[in-house]
């Protein structure tokens, strides 16, 4: 039997391996405030304590564009989009002239921290909610007996050894397999993640949840509070089990509607067939994705592709004015601030100010679907993340945190 290593090396950043289970938690959509505000009502009796004794309560900044692929795939890699290659959930691939769902693992352009452990020898465990994002996370890992594990909640009763590393999921968890739009569909996770280390006990494992009830609750609420309560309960389950858990966030939250409860939506595409002409230009939203009931696929980010004969510079200054625009910048400007890949962003981008969103025409929204006023991300005003760890962080890092330093500080950072 080999030994492990002491530490490993993927995309220049070294991790130590790992004395006991590291389980680092993507809350999807967590806007800090959800914790405190449920702190504060008591519901989190396990965090009340980690926060005054034991834990350490930092803050770090999620990549731009705030949607779930891209801030997913940073986290699991360490670098920004600019390495990895996923800008979004969504993009045009303009030499093929087609719109590009960024689920497909050959989109990535580096590997993952899970990937690297495996090839060491570590037990690697991965359970996120919905397939799309399976796949991803599980690029290039080795499954079958004794190999890797990663499934999703929403497709978990057609887990299998051969692509999952994990048959009987349902039967393991103990819970019907959710609906997508539902609390529940995080639940099973958290359920999973505590099953897994009570038998498996992974050396390295990632816990990646939904936004569907932040996108319906503000912090504070009853239905987050509760939300958040379950949670802990799992967390305290891990926390005995023995692992040192990190919890962040892929991006926060923010009110997206006026004082009638009516989305504050800017059409940019109605705009751009004004300016150039419709079908001139082409507006994309990098928050589309399959599962819009909660959004309508609207964000706060947007990009623009041009035809090669316009001043985009006009352009551009005629975007910059439209009111609840935050920032209007070139594909360079973009790129250069969010570290952003260039081929995989529009010759535009656009974000908007915290409490509106942007969408394409307003006749290709439907918005019938959303069931309360929206809330939704996508722009800088839902950057700020929580970093928050069951054990002291020490010698943190001498730079401005982000939420892919998250495996960092959990296996070179936290103590004893």
């Amino acid at each position: 039997m080999t030994s492990s290593p002491s530490s490993i090396i993927i995309n220049d950043r070294e991790y130590a391996w790992p004395k006991q289970p590291v389980v680092v938690v993507c809350i999807d959509g967590s806007e800090p405030d959800y914790i405190e505000e449920a702190v504060k009502a008591g519901a989190m009796p396990w965090m009340k304590q980690i926060l005054e004794k034991q834990g350490s309560d930092l803050r770090g900044d999620c990549v731009v564009p705030s949607f779930t692929n891209p801030n997913n795939m940073s986290i699991v890699t360490g670098v920004p989009p600019r390495v990895h290659g996923i800008c979004g959930n969504f993009y045009y691939d303009r030499e093929n002239d087609v719109e590009v769902m960024m689920n497909e693992p050959s989109l990535l352009r580096t590997p993952t921290i899970f990937k690297a452990f495996q090839d060491e020898g570590a037990k690697v465990a991965i359970v996120t909610a919905k397939d799309k994002l399976r796949r991803l996370l599980g690029n290039e890992l080795v499954f079958g007996e004794n190999g890797a594990i990663c499934f999703s909640s929403e497709k978990s009763d057609q887990a299998t050894l051969a692509d999952n590393g994990i048959e009987h999921v349902v039967e393991m968890v103990g819970m019907e397999v959710p609906s997508v739009y539902s609390a529940e569909l995080s639940e099973f996770i958290f359920n999973a993640g505590v099953k897994l280390m009570e038998t498996v006990r992974p050396d390295i494992m990632y816990l990646s949840t939904t936004d569907y009830i932040q996108h319906k609750f503000a912090p504070g609420s009853a239905g987050a509070n509760n939300f958040y309560a379950m949670m802990d309960s799992y967390w305290s389950q891990l926390h005995d089990l023995g692992a040192i858990i990190g919890l962040t966030a892929d991006h926060g939250m923010n009110a997206k509607h006026n004082e009638e409860g009516n989305p504050n939506v800017i059409y940019l595409q109605d705009k751009v067939d004004d300016i150039l002409g419709v079908g001139k230009g082409r507006v994309i939203l990098p928050i589309t994705d399959p599962y819009v009931v909660h959004h309508g696929a609207l964000g706060s980010f947007a990009t623009v592709y041009l035809p090669n004969d316009v001043d985009s510079a006009a352009i551009l200054e005629s975007l910059s004015q439209i009111p609840g625009i935050e920032s209007a910048l070139t594909n360079a400007q973009a790129c250069d601030k969010f570290m952003l890949a260039p081929d995989r962003v529009g010759d535009l981008v656009l974000v908007s100010e915290i409490n509106t969103v942007i969408g394409t025409s307003a006749d290709r929204h439907d918005l019938s679907g959303l069931e309360v006023p929206l809330r939704s991300h996508g722009g800088v005003s839902e950057q700020t993340v929580p970093l928050i760890f069951n054990r002291k962080i020490i010698n943190l890092p001498d730079r401005p945190l982000r939420n892919f330093d998250v495996f960092d500080l959990a296996l070179n950072h936290a103590a004893a």
